[in-house]
């Protein structure tokens, strides 16, 4: 046991250093020593924290030398010494305390170590041991191991030696027939199985490269054999597939692709091919606008006749020969592109169908990956943009292939067009894509879309320039000629013949017509004279009425030649053009509309004098007169007057007006004027009161006179439809009993108005009509009746009904006047008739 001055100096605990184990015992008392100012007991390492000298021994950063500096410094080292010595005494008494308290628990662990010692000694003897029989088994497992791993690489050269004779006289059996092969075709190369030869060369090919075969010398004096048949191969096989595709052999082009695939260079071919046509393509289209190669020979170079200057305009002379070139050349062109659009597509047809004949792997397959584009796509995409890019270039850059494209854009678009058909027409295979999709056209068609901008532009130039010469904006008093109007329409009729071919085109035309036709109706609306002049009736024709009538009737001629052109072509057009030819009807119905409605207004006001006429008068003398009523000689002077003075001037004659499906604008105009005065009679007539039975035979000559003069001088009475046969069932209607009315078949051509105004005449006189129960006179109650349905007529008729009614119950008679029930009876089948018609 050691001794105990020797324990403060052993360690208590291992990993733990004396101050931190210090840190939970408890200090003596004379431990206040240190810090006066401690009432409360506590360790020394919390008084050594506490304590401004000793807290930097409790620091990692320590440090002898520098805490002996400070305290020298500080000017009582004497002091400090004295504090550190005190500390040391305390911590001595600690460490002794703390021996003491645990003084067998030492003992104990101080045995643990002899045990632990002796043990360590045992196995320090065991691992010796062990070590050295590691030493033995190692020396005698190196020498087996070494040739273990000896052998083993023997073996494996042995392996890989056998592998590579194996494919090497594999390669060369192949190579034998190959050789054999091509051998066997020399004498008749027509029957070089193509297909067989590739792939052979492929199989010899992949196994050197797959197993390494070069190196070997018969192998690589194979290999240079085997790779120029390769060579020989590939442009046969080419060979077979163009041909194939320029003569749109399926059988041929299959056979190509079948070399290919089995060389293993199928999509490589294949790109190679559609580069190549796409390349010819794009060649084609340059050649096509070359102005130089157009020109020919030397004279390309622009010294002589025919030769180009900087503009791309042809010298003196070489004008006539450069456009037929131009023109040829694009013909050309054409052909070419048909030519190369249908190679690929074919191409692209076999592909989609042929499969290989082992894998049955399909060769698009192989070709055309998923989201990729077909390969008459990507040559057409590339096609187009050469021809968009080339047509713009020639538009800016040669003033004479903008010229001649222009003017003959219809020739440039059928030409474009008739490719588009070609290529639609012969790749429309059931089962198969077309070459080119309706967009793929669009944008070709689009291509020139400059071109036809011009064209456009220079159609409705060359009609303007024409428009504003026959209808000079100046000039306001001057009539245009037949002549000039003739050459007007000429001239439209030749711009819609020279695209009638295209039917958009056309429509395009159209709508540059259109506008062509809006101004010429403004100019020719400039033209018409207005004022009292252009409207008076009384006197002769008018300069100013002469010349409305020369407009009217030149744009009657317009319209009717333009409107029989449209009818030759699609409905549509007619759509186009009814906007223009309706502004160019309506102008020509303005020019004469204020003479017409004021001959009506003349026509009206002598008809409304049948009122000054005495109809009610009685006694033979009246009823054998066989004179027409003075406001019929009126009537009859003002029509002849009209026909005399104007309308022969716009209806030269009465079967050419009134030709069935050729009616014109005077024409229908004459024909409204004369059905108008027919209603206008026959609805004043009605209202005539009181109307006696020699009233009605002078009111039946009336009508007989009216019914001749209109018919001889307006119009033919017979075909004016309903106000003729109105006319000519209200002359028999006047003479029938009242009895007789209600069940007579002539109500059914006369409006109910007019029955209800005449059955006024046979009521008596406390049956107020409309017109005395409000006090109007004929003119303000035909203008009311004008603006009115037959419906509301009824109304107000029904209210003097009523009036009358209520008079005779007041009365108190019973009975009504004949007339009254039949008139409720011609008005409740009015009612009815209104509300089926208002029904859904």
């Amino acid at each position: 046991m050691a001794s105990p001055a020797a324990v403060p100096k052993s360690p208590i605990s291992s990993g733990s250093s004396p101050l931190q184990r210090f840190s939970s015992l408890k200090i003596p008392s004379s431990a206040t020593a240190i810090t006066p100012t401690t009432t409360t007991t506590t360790s020394p390492l919390d008084a050594f924290a506490a304590d401004p000298i000793l807290s930097a021994f409790l620091s990692p950063s320590f440090s002898s030398t520098s805490f002996s500096s400070a305290a020298l410094s500080s000017g009582s080292p004497a002091s400090t010494a004295e504090q550190l010595h005190h500390a040391i005494r305390l911590l001595e008494n600690q460490l002794r305390s703390e021996v003491l308290s645990r003084h067998t628990d030492l003992l104990n662990q101080l045995s643990s170590l002899n045990h632990a010692e002796h043990a360590l000694s045992t196995v320090r003897s065991a691992i010796s041991s062990l070590q050295s029989s590691v030493r033995r088994v190692r020396s005698e497992l190196s020498d087996p191991y070494k040739s273990i791993k000896s052998k083993t690489l023997q073996l494996s050269n042995l392996h890989h030696t056998t592998e590579l004779l194996q494919h090497t006289i594999r390669a060369l059996r192949l190579s034998k027939k190959l050789r054999d092969l091509m051998s066997a075709s020399e004498s008749e190369p027509e029957k070089l199985d193509l297909a067989k030869a590739a792939q052979l060369h492929c199989e010899i090919i992949t196994m050197c490269k797959e197993y390494e075969l070069n190196g070997i010398d018969v192998m690589d004096e194979e290999l240079f054999y085997v790779k120029e048949v390769g060579e020989k191969l590939r442009k046969e096989a080419m060979k077979v597939l163009e041909g194939g595709m320029e003569g749109l052999n399926q059988a041929q082009v299959g056979t190509g692709l079948q070399v290919f695939y089995n060389l293993g260079e199928l999509k490589v071919t294949v790109e190679h091919l559609v580069n190549k046509y796409k390349n010819m393509g794009v060649k084609s289209v340059s050649v096509a606008l070359d102005m130089k190669a157009i020109t020919g020979g030397s004279a390309g170079v622009g010294f002589g006749p025919g030769g180009i200057r900087g503009t791309g305009t042809p010298q003196i002379g070489g004008g006539v020969k450069a456009r037929e070139g131009l023109w040829q050349r694009m013909g050309t062109c054409m052909d070419q592109l048909y030519s190369i659009v249908v190679a690929v597509w074919h191409l692209q047809r076999v592909l989609s169908k042929k499969r290989d004949p082992f894998t049955h792997v399909l060769l698009l397959d192989e070709v055309i990956q998923e989201g990729d584009p077909m390969l008459t796509d990507r040559v057409w995409e590339a096609l187009v943009k050469a021809f968009a890019s080339q047509m713009k270039s020639a538009f800016t850059a040669s003033s004479f292939v903008k010229e001649i494209f222009t003017m003959g854009y219809p020739k440039l678009l059928t030409t474009l067009e008739n490719l588009l058909e070609r290529i639609s027409r012969d790749t429309n295979v059931k089962g198969v894509l077309p070459a080119i999709s309706l967009e793929g056209k669009d944008q070709m068609v689009a291509a020139i879309d400059i071109f036809q901008t011009a064209f456009l532009a220079l159609c409705l130039s060359r009609l303007s320039d024409l428009v504003n010469t026959v209808f000079p904006v100046s000039s306001r008093g001057s009539v245009p000629s037949k002549e000039q109007i003739s050459r007007i329409i000429s001239r439209i009729q030749e711009e819609i013949e020279a695209v009638q071919l295209d039917g958009r085109l056309t429509l395009l035309v159209l709508r540059e017509i259109g506008k062509v036709m809006i101004l010429l109706a403004e100019r020719a609306e400039y033209q018409i004279s207005t004022g009292p002049e252009a409207r008076q009736i009384t006197g002769p024709a008018t300069s100013a009425q002469i010349k409305n009538f020369a407009l009217c009737q030149h744009l009657q001629e317009i319209y009717t030649r333009i409107s029989s052109m449209i009818t030759r072509l699609p409905a549509i057009a007619a759509d186009v053009l009814s906007p223009s030819l309706g502004a160019i009807y309506g102008v020509a119905c303005d020019s004469v509309t204020s003479l017409f409605q004021a001959m009506i207004d003349r026509l009206e006001s002598c008809i409304l004098q049948i009122h000054d006429q005495n109809f009610g008068v009685h006694g033979m003398d009246a009823a054998m007169d066989n004179n027409a009523s003075p406001y019929m000689d009126v009537l009859q002077s003002c029509i002849l007057h009209f026909r005399s003075e104007f309308l022969s001037r716009l209806l030269p004659s009465s079967a050419n007006a009134t030709t069935a499906g050729a009616e014109t604008i005077c024409t229908r105009l004459v024909r409204s004027m004369a059905s108008r005065v027919l209603i206008f009679f026959i609805r004043h007539a009605s209202l005539a009161r009181p109307l006696s039975e020699s009233g009605k035979l002078r009111m039946a000559r009336d009508m007989a006179e009216l019914e001749l003069a209109v018919g001889q001088n307006l119009f033919p009475v017979e075909q004016l439809g309903a106000p003729y046969r109105a006319l000519r069932a209200f002359r028999p209607l006047i003479f029938l009993e009242t009895s007789q009315l209600g069940a007579s078949p002539l109500l059914q051509d006369l409006p109910p108005s007019v029955i209800l105004h005449h059955l006024y005449s046979r009521g008596p006189d406390e049956l107020q009509s409309p017109l005395q129960r409000n006090r109007l006179t004929h003119m303000q109650y035909s203008l009311w009746l004008d603006s009115q349905g037959e419906d509301q007529i009824w109304k107000g008729i029904k209210a003097t009904l009523d009036d009358y009614a209520a008079k005779v119950r007041a009365r108190g008679d019973k009975e009504f006047s004949p007339v009254y029930p039949l008139m409720l009876q011609v008005g409740s089948s009015l009612t009815e008739k209104t509300r089926s018609t208002q029904k859904p």
